[in-house]
């Protein structure tokens, strides 16, 4: 699973790095705030499953090309939230129906019985993922 996620972000991230000098990281960064704006970076590191230092690092980097913006969430002034700028808008609306296209590509080769399966089992690993992990200890 790991070595097939790899291959299909680098896949997509050859043509928005070339295009849009971005990386994986900030396009992920994008893509959320692309669906939902108004997330704090935590946020954001949760919904992607990121490492919230690069989500960081991405979030810092966008700001300051002007991608996204920091603003202050409106029911709770304490709380910094962020948002697509009309130039990350941009780039969100090129990139992600090519990466909607890639991923009905890629699964093409599947017929409908196949893609049920692949979602029921995709599924049930990702809600049996952190379970695993707490099940098995890392300390010796």
């Amino acid at each position: 699973l790991s070595v097939l996620s790899n291959r299909i972000s680098q896949n997509i991230a050859q043509g928005y790095a070339e295009r849009f000098g971005i990386g994986i990281t900030e396009w992920r960064v994008i893509a959320i705030l692309g669906r939902d704006a108004g997330l704090s970076a935590n946020a954001v590191a949760e919904r992607t499953a990121m490492d919230k230092v690069a989500v960081s690092r991405a979030v810092a980097g966008l700001i300051a090309d002007g991608r996204i913006r920091r603003g202050v969430d409106a029911l709770d002034r304490r709380r910094s939230v962020l948002a697509l700028t009309p130039r990350g808008r941009r780039i969100y609306q090129q990139v992600a129906p090519r990466a909607l296209q890639y991923e009905q590509e890629l699964l093409r080769v599947l017929d409908a019985d196949e893609r049920q399966w692949l979602e029921r089992v995709l599924d049930k690993l990702h809600g049996h993922g952190l379970a695993a992990l707490r099940a098995i200890p890392l300390e010796r």
